[in-house]
């Protein structure tokens, strides 16, 4: 589904535009493009539990916290806002503070901008973004927007209000996503394409000037590069051999076009990137020559199985099990940690990215073990916005009518019910904890995760993170 950029679309933007994960080919437009060939793995040596490593339950905050700024402890808190979870979702940056979940964001990366065929960045949703109205009741700080003329409205502006609240909470643009990335290749090739590309980023979102007529410098803190995929297939198959050396251009052009106008604004510019968790895309990146450009680095450790394909399996396994007919193909979270490591990334600058969101099956059978684990299906779970695909808020509610299990080995959490067939991987709060221990004991950055909109009213799971990372 492509994005309609007016506001007569409502009751049909509801589907992501895709931070996309890492896995097998998809079918859908908020789903990951790496493809890997597979071989029988050795004998099983994984084992499950309906015991977790650990556990971890949020209740969140629900009313306007004082006037603390972000969370206090040195890992990253970052999570993506979507322009279009104000329509269907009915998710607004008011809900960031009701849920709690404003007190522990160090980050919000805004999910996205485009790039037009002139290769110059273009606001994603002019009306979600700038233009739509809210009252007292639905705003920030309980102050109506104006209908006057050439004046900041939209989510842009709400979240120009929490910034004032949390001012240590830090904003940037993500440009491109899984389904408009499109054009990224082709804009790359030429160091002409280049420039004009990054001189918009700095013109629109650092200098802020929205439109001709509407203009608000500082909001945005940097640059969030989403290229899905530089030298490999996403959405599209735009793409060239060219993009791995151009995707290292174009990351040292625009750190040094952020820092040229950083030091006219008296300000250090982010840049960052989300990058891929899969081998086959992460091996057309030049990783040792772009992470010094990098402030830090957002790992799509996600979406490595969906129902694109059809065996059951973890779509965010923190750990590789012998027991998976995907083993060979090495998708699991540790894998890419350990592979961007080795090619020289400080592990304070990695962020291990966490879904909010499951993936499921449909006509399932039990299988040997009566759990469901992979076990053919015969389609995609029912989704309240994508079939296959649901939040972690509407997962969390099945829990105590489905069969929960834990596999020990790949440290992976789902549910199933035999009854229905049908089988859901995601995390929950226990396991979301235990990805967080990881993260501590090995030293990385924090955590990312897509996207707000998918934990529940309370915050639970950004409780679970903010509880063990930074307490």
């Amino acid at each position: 589904m492509r994005p309609l950029l007016t506001a007569g679309f409502l009751s049909l933007l509801t589907l992501s535009l895709g931070c996309g994960g890492s896995g097998s080919t998809p079918t859908t437009n908020n789903s990951p493009a790496s493809s890997s060939s597979t071989t029988t793995p050795p004998a099983n040596s994984g084992s499950t539990t309906t015991t977790p490593p650990s556990t971890g339950t949020g209740t969140g905050n629900t009313t306007n916290p004082p006037n603390t700024g972000s969370n206090p402890g040195n890992k990253k808190v970052i999570g993506y806002f979507v322009s279009w979870g104000v329509y269907g979702r009915d998710y607004h940056v008011k809900n960031i503070v009701t849920s709690g979940s404003a007190d522990k964001l160090t980050h919000i990366n805004f999910a996205f901008a485009n790039i037009g065929s002139d290769y110059k960045v273009t606001v994603g949703d002019p009306y979600a973004d700038l233009d739509k109205y809210y009252s007292a009741a639905d705003s920030v700080d309980g102050v109506s927007d104006t209908w006057n003329t050439g004046v900041l409205r939209g989510s842009f502006h709400q979240l120009k209000k929490l910034k004032a609240i949390y001012p240590e909470i830090k904003l940037l643009i993500s440009v491109g996503g899984w389904t408009w990335s499109d054009k990224f290749s082709q804009m790359a090739m030429t160091q002409a394409g280049r420039a004009t590309f990054i001189q918009s980023c700095i013109d629109i979102y650092i200098k802020g000037q929205f439109s001709s007529t509407l203009s608000s410098p500082g909001l945005f803190d940097g640059i969030d590069i989403d290229w899905e995929y530089p030298g490999a297939a996403g959405n599209t198959n735009n793409y060239s051999p060219e993009d791995t050396g151009n995707f290292t251009k174009l990351l040292s052009e625009l750190r040094t076009a952020l820092d040229t106008q950083g030091a006219i604004d008296g300000k250090q510019y982010l840049l960052t990137i989300a990058a891929p968790g899969g081998e086959a895309k992460f091996e057309q990146i030049e990783i040792g020559n772009i992470h010094p450009y990098l402030d830090f680095i957002n790992l799509m450790t996600y979406d490595f199985h969906g129902a694109w394909g059809s065996t059951t399996n973890f779509h965010s396994a923190l750990k590789g099990t012998t027991d998976d007919p995907t083993w060979s193909a090495k998708f699991w979270a540790d894998n890419a940690i350990e592979a961007w490591l080795a090619g020289g990334v400080p592990p304070e600058k990695l962020v291990l990215g966490v879904p909010f969101y499951g993936r499921g099956w449909t006509g399932v059978s039990p299988g040997p073990n009566g759990d469901g684990l992979f076990q053919a299906g015969s389609g995609a779970a029912p989704g309240t916005y994508e079939a296959g695909m649901e939040d972690y808020k509407v997962l969390k509610d099945l829990i105590p009518t489905y069969n929960s299990y834990f596999h020990s080995e790949a440290e992976a959490f789902w549910i199933y019910d035999s009854g229905t067939g049908i089988f859901w991987s995601f995390d929950d709060t226990a396991s979301m904890t235990n990805k967080m221990n990881y993260i501590k004991a090995n030293d990385l950055g924090g955590a990312m995760f897509w996207e707000l909109s998918g934990d529940d009213a309370q915050g639970s799971l950004i409780e679970a993170i903010d509880t063990t990372l930074n307490n």
